[in-house]
């Protein structure tokens, strides 16, 4: 049901999308350059998830603004502690004079997750941007940043000498509808499906009603009811959901290691960053970034179906296939551990 693809080459800025083969909604995790997606995808982007703010990863929420600006929609972003201002110093770089009589009121939704807690304010065109408290509460460790019909997402908080967000985006379960179930009973395909499917994952009773429907033109014909139950055994296979992380701007250290791998686990896609190869690992730890081997040896460890890598250094240029082979040969074959994780105790710390 989701696809997940680089929006850049892996020497671009890091961004990712996410997007759903039968609804108009994606997912970004982070904001580096998207002038690589035309603009009706980013207009079906509902979520976005940043790690950080360093101008690579967040260089793309001015393309968002732009684009969007005066569509009656709303996105919701996620950023790390200190989000909220940034997100409002970027708003308040421009002038909002005549939004007033704009006939639609683009929003913006940002929510700052702190260890343990996160912050929300809303931004609506309309009103220049101003900032609106939405809602400020704790956040367990194990709660997911969002719960939406379809998805879920976490994350985790990583050190990069700043903190960090990495994220696991999990489809719920995944529904396939079955071609013989349906001409089994005599129904036709069309939207109505999409009703079945979010009965199911909402949980409904079997005795749900659902309406199934063909169409003529615009108009719906031939309308029918079947209890849930009764599709559901009929006509669904529920399977588990697809797992999609990503994974940028960490140091190889003990804690590190430790949320990545749990976050990670069982990933079906692993989008990891491998900055350096390995014979530069000072200059990566100093930097605070993966190597490709440290990234290719993480994604064995939490048992990832698919490997994804990105965020090359530009020294590498002309060098890219070295940081490929480097990862995969750590990925595919058991090899020797990297190096010993940097103690948490040696490094200057993330303030988290």
């Amino acid at each position: 049901m989701y696809s997940a693809m680089l929006v850049n080459d892996p020497f671009g800025d890091p961004a990712v999308l996410i997007k759903c083969k039968y609804r108009q909604k994606s997912v970004l995790f982070d904001l580096g350059d998207l002038h690589g997606l035309a603009p009706r995808e980013i207009l079906k982007v509902g979520h976005i998830f940043v790690s950080h703010t360093h101008v690579d990863h967040f260089i793309g929420f001015d393309t968002i603004l732009r684009i969007c600006l005066g569509r009656n929609q709303r996105i919701h972003l996620f950023g790390p502690p200190g989000f909220l201002c940034q997100v409002e110093s970027k708003l308040q770089g421009y002038t909002w004079n005549l939004v007033e009589n704009y006939s639609n009121n683009f929003e913006l939704l940002a929510t700052e997750i702190s260890p343990l807690s996160r912050r929300s304010r809303l931004y609506r065109c309309r009103t220049a941007f101003r900032p609106e408290p939405v809602t400020e509460e704790d956040l367990p460790e194990s709660a997911p940043l969002t719960e939406e019909t379809f998805f879920t997402v976490r994350c985790t908080l990583l050190d990069h000498l700043i903190p960090c967000l990495a994220f696991r985006f999990e489809e719920k379960s995944r529904l396939n509808i079955l071609k013989n179930g349906l001409e089994g009973l005599g129904l036709p395909t069309g939207p109505w499906l999409m009703d079945l499917k979010e009965a199911i994952l909402q949980g409904r009773p079997d005795d749900y009603p659902i309406g199934i429907w063909s169409k003529s033109g615009d108009r719906p014909t031939d309308r029918r009811t079947f209890p849930l139950g009764f599709l559901k055994e009929k006509a669904v296979r529920i399977s588990r959901g697809q797992r999609i992380c990503y994974v940028t701007d960490a140091v190889f250290s003990s804690e590190n290691v430790g949320r990545i791998l749990a976050l990670a686990d069982s990933a079906d896609h692993l989008f990891i960053e491998a900055t350096f190869l390995h014979e530069d690992l000072e200059k990566a730890t100093g930097k605070y970034h993966l190597t490709a081997r440290q990234a290719g040896f993480l994604a064995r460890r939490a048992a990832a179906k698919r490997l994804s890598l990105f965020h090359y250094s530009p020294k590498y240029k002309g060098r890219g296939e070295a940081l490929r082979l480097e990862a995969m040969q750590a990925f595919d074959g058991p090899g020797s551990e990297p190096v010993h994780p940097v103690p948490h105790s040696q490094s200057r710390g993330a303030g988290f």
